[in-house]
């Protein structure tokens, strides 16, 4: 059985629902495309589904309707809006129907395949937080549990907000941790304020690494933070 994300793309524009769909192929995810609401809603129906990405204005069914019979048969799937308008009304009756996320087209495709990674990293980050109760980083053993920090028989003790993002870096080891999946589970908010006090805790938790050579946090540009470990 494939482990590929599957995604449901609805969008009536056919050559930008071929092109998106291409594009998050070539990023790994399965994708069933349907070209208006009504065979969204069908598809749904039929498949198990981990995220959908709805366009707004769409014949047969546009995206608002569809969105509203989604929850009413699953109420944790995300649902991420496509729209040309960027009007509040529909942003708000968005989120009141339930949407996660917007983007208004046209788009940057590498800012909607962050917010996917984002969203698939939160939900497999919740079930590494329930099962696992030690991370090795390097020669160090992080202990979530109490956000202790063994090197040896040295101990350290991390604060609140240091345990929960050394637990997000050591749940996505070796790999991009996304910036907004820090600032909206931890700060609660993505703001230029929020961003500049996650990077002072970056710098606190470089320090409490610093004496393994082979341990270090880059940062990735317009991403977010990796832990490396050699």
């Amino acid at each position: 059985m494939s482990d590929k994300k599957r995604i449901l793309l609805v969008e009536d524009e056919e050559n930008f629902g071929s092109l998106l769909q291409n594009y998050l192929r070539l990023s790994k995810y399965e994708v069933d495309w349907c070209k208006d609401g009504a065979l969204g809603y069908s598809a749904f129906r039929n498949q198990n589904y981990d995220l959908c990405i709805l366009d707004v204005m769409m014949p047969n069914m546009d995206g608002f309707t569809l969105a509203e019979k989604i929850r009413a048969i699953s109420d944790d799937v995300p649902l991420l809006f496509l729209t040309a308008k960027n009007l509040k009304e529909d942003v708000i009756k968005g989120y009141k129907i339930g949407a996660d996320d917007y983007l208004n087209k046209p788009f940057d495709i590498e800012v909607l395949l962050l917010k996917l990674e984002v969203y698939f990293s939160r939900q497999s980050g919740k079930k590494e937080t329930e099962t696992l109760e030690e991370y090795a980083i390097g020669q160090y053993t992080y202990l979530p549990p109490t956000r202790t920090l063994l090197l040896g028989k040295k101990s350290t003790t991390l604060s609140p907000k240091e345990g929960q993002l050394l637990l997000l870096l050591c749940q996505h080891l070796n790999q991009v941790m996304p910036r907004e999946l820090a600032l909206k589970s931890i700060w609660k908010e993505d703001s230029y304020f929020t961003t500049r006090s996650m990077d002072v805790y970056i710098t606190k938790l470089r320090k409490y690494l610093s004496e393994d050579p082979k341990v270090s946090i880059v940062n990735v540009h317009s991403s977010g933070y990796a832990l490396y470990t050699q």
